[in-house]
């Protein structure tokens, strides 16, 4: 390892990583430090610092475009990968824009107990239906949205949070069948129809959804940037290309899959820079970015993939997979138990 100055600390290493120190009067100790708690006035004779790269301790991982490959399926290399990753200590988040029920039976293929973050980052709940976190849109803002997009009715769902009838509900179907015909067929059962849709509000839902194809999606978010909402709430966009299919997504202000990682890494006391996260596409960039070591499949567009962050193979090729096995041979350097006594949540 190469040392670094303490006075030029904060160009050597990034918040939130951890630092080893060596003193002169102390050669023989080895303190461990977080950048975050460090004083830029601290005074130690003869320091050197070194920068170390903890363990990936979380590992959150995208489902569309991700996780399942073009045929909606989990390959081998991928679930042996994260099974693997399970095993070694490393705990596996899904992190989706899928609400809950929804993506539960990708969750329940790997085969191992694990958390999912969905609906962007609206709920965090567990495979057995335990609720850590739900960050809803609140009635009157949706109902002010539904009045802001009028044009845009035959492409919006209302999302609520529960597993019966109701949990999704539309006007009509007549302009969502050509875009997503496979989702709703395989939501049917939870589908119902209200007009006006504004009748449907009378609990705060998770979000509100416009879904269609990309021309008109990108009309529906110039539509709600321009409107006077816009503070209020977070916008996020889903792009497939290949399908001409553009999800975008209206949620409570300040929610993403970038804060619910964040308030779920804090939860379990891991630092940032020990958190791993692989995506696709728009509305995985504030995960990736909170993300100490983050992947992006090489089947995102050109926009994300030029973002500096590292890119990994297609989700038709493994790109999971590739992904875990870059980064699980670094396990090296301090070990399991030297991370875990040098938790950020403990002061040296």
């Amino acid at each position: 390892m190469t040392p670094c100055n303490l006075r030029n600390i904060s160009e050597s290493v990034v918040s939130g990583q951890w630092l080893v120190v060596s003193a002169g009067d102390f050669s023989d100790a080895w303190i461990a430090i977080c950048v975050a708690d460090l004083a830029t006035d601290h005074c130690l004779a003869d320091v050197r610092i070194f920068a170390v790269t903890l363990p990936i301790r979380l590992l959150a991982v995208d489902i569309d475009g991700t996780l399942l490959n073009s045929q909606f399926h989990i390959s081998q290399a991928d679930m042996g990968a994260l099974r693997r990753a399970h095993e070694t200590g490393v705990e596996v988040l899904l992190v989706t824009g899928r609400r809950h029920a929804f993506a539960l039976p990708i969750a329940q293929q790997l085969g191992f107990d694990l958390w999912l973050i969905s609906s962007n980052g609206a709920v965090t709940r567990s495979l057995s239906g335990e609720t850590f976190h739900s960050d809803l849109l609140p009635v009157e803002t949706c109902r002010q949205l539904c009045a802001t997009m009028p044009e845009f009715r035959g492409n919006t769902v209302i999302t609520f949070d529960k597993e019966s009838k109701g949990a999704l509900v539309l006007e009509r179907m007549d302009e969502l069948t050509a875009s997503i015909q496979r989702w709703l067929e395989k939501n049917l059962q939870f589908i119902d129809f209200v007009v006006p849709i504004e009748d449907c509000l009378v609990a705060d839902p998770v979000q509100i959804m416009f879904c269609g194809p990309i021309g008109r999606m990108r009309a529906a978010l110039n539509a709600l940037e321009a409107s006077r909402l816009k503070d209020q709430i977070t916008i996020v966009r889903t792009e497939y290309p290949a399908r001409d299919l553009s999800i975008v997504d209206v949620l409570n202000r300040n929610c993403s899959k970038g804060h619910a990682l964040e308030r779920w890494a804090r939860h379990r006391g891991i630092a940032r820079a020990q958190v791993m996260a692989i995506g696709d596409n728009h509305n995985d960039a504030e995960m990736l970015a909170f993300a100490g070591v983050p992947f992006i499949m090489d089947n995102a567009c050109e926009e994300l993939k030029s973002r500096g962050w590292q890119v990994t193979l297609s989700n038709d090729d493994g790109g999971v997979a590739a992904a875990i096995e870059q980064t699980l041979p670094d396990f090296d350097g301090i070990s399991r138990e030297a991370a875990s006594e040098y938790s950020p949540g403990r002061k040296p």
